[in-house]
């Protein structure tokens, strides 16, 4: 009986300590959703945050844990305007309309940057160019076969088949395709008339195109299928092996591969606007690079966001901070090129930490 009642009170206090400080228990999880073009990166920081012992000691003062699901650029923000998740992220950022639905207010900090390439499934090339009035009239559906006389003009002596292209594309609201697309109507104004730039791109309705969710979901149908196409980040490239990237004419004229050095320089010519948030004093962040002029640049190359309230309870407020000090973190940023991202510039980073001093 006694060790009975012991037990009792044990429990109670416990259940009463909870109910006296709930936020205690909320503090313990930050929920995030969005884009899957930085996904390998967030999960190795978001592991490392919420497990590494010298980083939680360094860093995570609360011993929080993140959890992050890709869903798309489209869908994060969906979930961060409902209040659904603590954080989202997106390729895209958000646009006006899309932060005046934030009620508790929105601030946007550039996390990484990258690439988007073109993968190829061919057998026996292993080297492909495709030229800057090419690779927009595959992804319009005017180009469908490989041995296409544009594409034989620029490789010279490869063995191009009589095959039909595959083109995959992706079929949830993504930032990734906000960039690919945003980058193929600079270059080719046709494309932004008809197909659009968009998060969701009106593709055309051919038996050539294929969609399939989310990056790993197009670098899987690229991998499965002779023949394909499709736009991924190049970070998924590099993660599964794939050797089968193009190398794309850039504004210059020089047929760049992608890589931490040709993604550096694109990324490097991104200006910033001297400006705010609509109705708010929170630095506006959103910067890009839809045709960089740098001689050695890869053509495709943006920043991507993690979008944070401007308001948070104390417990929550707490984990974001140390989440960002984290990844703004030399420790962090070290690892991009390996994970096949490019870190970004100090300069960038600065501007990142002061806009993130408008959390509360």
């Amino acid at each position: 009986m006694y060790s009975k009642t012991i037990k009792a009170a044990a429990i109670a206090g416990c259940l009463s300590a909870f109910a006296l400080n709930p936020v205690a228990q909320a503090a313990e999880k930050l929920n995030g959703s969005g884009a899957s073009f930085p996904f390998p990166i967030y999960s190795a920081w978001f592991k490392q945050f919420s497990g590494d012992k010298q980083v939680k000691k360094e860093f995570n003062s609360t011993g929080a844990r993140v959890d992050y699901q890709a869903k798309g650029s489209g869908a994060g923000i969906k979930d961060l305007q409902n209040g659904a998740v603590d954080f989202a992220a997106s390729d895209a950022a958000m646009d006006d309309e899309e932060i005046a639905a934030v009620e508790r207010g929105v601030v946007l900090l550039p996390m990484t940057a990258g690439e988007v390439v073109l993968a190829y499934n061919l057998e026996g090339v292993d080297e492909l160019k495709l030229p800057r009035d090419v690779y927009p009239e595959i992804f319009a559906g005017k180009i469908t076969k490989w041995n296409d006389p544009k594409i034989a003009a620029a490789n010279e002596g490869v063995d191009l088949p009589d095959e039909k292209i595959t083109v995959v594309v992706r079929s949830d609201s993504s930032g990734t395709s906000y960039v690919f697309t945003g980058h193929l109507s600079e270059i080719y104004p046709e494309f932004k008339d008809t197909v659009g730039h968009s998060k969701s791109p009106n593709w055309p309705s051919s038996d050539n195109f294929i969609k399939a969710p989310k990056n790993d979901g197009i670098t899987a149908q690229v991998q499965q299928i002779p023949g394909a196409i499709g736009y991924i980040e190049y970070g998924y490239a590099k993660l599964t092996g794939w050797k089968q990237v193009a190398k794309l004419e850039n504004k210059a004229g020089n047929f760049v591969a992608p890589g931490p050095e040709s993604g550096a320089a694109a990324i490097a010519s991104a200006e910033f606007p001297d400006a705010t948030l609509p109705g708010t004093e929170i630095p506006d962040l959103r910067a890009w690079v839809y045709d960089p002029a740098a001689e050695d640049a890869y053509p495709i190359a943006t920043m991507t966001w993690m979008l944070f309230y401007a308001d948070y309870d104390d417990d929550k407020l707490q984990v974001v901070q140390d989440l960002i000090d984290y990844t703004t973190s030399d420790q962090a940023q070290s690892q991009a090129d390996g994970l096949g991202y490019v870190p970004l510039p100090a300069d960038v980073l600065e501007k990142v930490k002061q806009a993130a001093t408008y959390i509360k």
